[in-house]
């Protein structure tokens, strides 16, 4: 008989989302006519349609693969030159950022590349995760043996949480232990806080000093708004030599299901074996993608291109201007309704604090039962969530001005 990887039997119980999805489903079996009402806010997934600039690019590309002339088979596993300039150059370098086309990965998420990126890691790091916690981070580790067996709070040995409160901003102060892997997420899911520019400064020195490696999730950057808060981590001097950052287009262009985004790998970032050598990471994780993974379909790459383009970035500030709006909407229903609320200013997502005495599932129970709304219990992304629920703000606006209405007439 084959063996199985123990580490997977640590995960207890399901992935957040399809608990999520279980739970509801067993509600509309039970009332299909509370089924017709429901609004989803939970998950994090776009609903307004790809913009016009993406669309009409992937068109014309799917025609080039339609003549012997302008045929593409298998493309670069990094990514096509023309995306990877696009994005080094707009999103880095038109910003007073070095940072090489070759050193930019086309992925098909930055979700996938966040556990991914664990492939050219060893399994004797120090691992550290700011808790909540965007459940990927934690279970991915856990699926490569990089932690112990879970407690009855389901925090896993071997992992350094790093408390994510409302004192603190929901940025984590800097550990006096050692961490040579540290998860940041910014601005963040689930709790929608951004870091300031000497919050990020302060986990540069620290990842220098500890020679650790930071693994900057900016999925969300293109939400700031605030001109003071940075959207990338090499913003902060020094973090080239210790940070490797992962963006997408999931949630700017709408690409949840079309699947592009990127990681970026400097060539200066460097990491030890076990004998103690230094080596970069750079020709690990080209190695890495070149071996198990073919690179995102051209017409894709073609669409991602096009959101660089005038009439795209135009199309995408529509977009982002939309779920802001929701978010805005939604924040300020939950305030009249006497919650206390976060985020939501420079990022799409609302962190709730729970009215006292109810647990993240049982809130989650009350808000599907008497509103008919999905939102995302707290408990979810970690130990330090209980007691809060995330609202998501990607939806409608005609859903999002309902499920602000319903949230209003709680009354907590």
């Amino acid at each position: 008989m084959a063996f199985l990887n123990d580490h997977f039997l640590k995960l207890k119980a399901g992935y957040l989302f399809p608990e999520i999805a279980r739970r509801v489903k067993a509600f509309a079996d039970a009332n299909p006519e509370a089924a017709k009402r429901l609004i989803r806010c939970g998950i994090g997934d776009v609903t307004e349609p790809l913009p016009a600039a993406a669309r009409e690019a992937m068109h014309r590309a799917i025609d080039e693969l339609g003549e012997c002339e302008t045929f593409r088979g298998y493309g670069p596993e990094q990514g096509y030159e023309f995306l990877r300039t696009a994005i080094a150059q707009n999103d880095f370098r038109a910003h007073g950022l070095d940072v090489a086309d070759d050193e930019v990965f086309v992925s098909d998420g930055s979700k996938c590349d966040t556990g991914n990126i664990l492939d050219i890691f060893g399994p004797q790091n120090r691992i550290a995760v700011m808790d909540p916690v965007y459940p990927v981070y934690v279970d991915t580790n856990v699926m490569a043996g990089h932690t112990g067996e879970a407690d009855e709070c389901g925090a896993f040995a071997g992992l350094l949480y790093l408390p994510c409160t409302p004192e603190n901003g929901f940025v984590p102060a800097i550990p006096a232990e050692h961490a040579d892997l540290v998860y940041l997420c910014y601005p963040n899911n689930p709790t929608g806080a951004t870091a300031t520019r000497a919050q990020l400064a302060a986990w540069v020195e620290y990842a220098l000093r500890e020679n650790a490696v930071l693994l900057f999730d900016a999925a969300y950057e293109a939400y700031i708004r605030d001109p003071e808060i940075p959207h990338s981590i090499y913003e902060i001097p020094g973090a080239r030599d210790c940070a490797v950052e992962f963006r997408s287009f999931s949630k700017n262009g709408g690409f949840t299901g079309v699947r592009c985004a990127c990681t970026v790998v400097p060539k200066s970032v460097m990491a030890r074996t076990a004998s103690g050598d230094s080596h970069p990471l750079h020709p690990l994780w080209l190695r890495r993608s070149t071996t198990k993974f073919n690179g995102v379909s051209y017409p894709v790459q073609r669409g991602a291109e096009a959101l660089y383009s005038p009439e795209g970035k135009a199309q995408i500030a529509t977009l982002l201007g939309h779920y802001l709006d929701n978010a805005a909407l939604l924040a300020a229903a939950a305030r009249d309704a006497g919650l206390t609320v976060f985020g939501g200013s420079n990022a799409p997502y609302i962190w709730v604090a729970n009215p006292a005495g109810l647990t993240s599932w049982q809130m989650f129970d009350h808000m599907l039962g008497e509103a008919n709304i999905v939102i995302t219990p707290g408990s979810g992304f970690g130990r330090a969530g209980e007691g809060y629920f995330r609202i998501s703000a990607f939806n409608s606006r005609a859903n999002a001005g309902e499920a602000a209405r319903r949230i209003r007439a709680l009354r907590f």
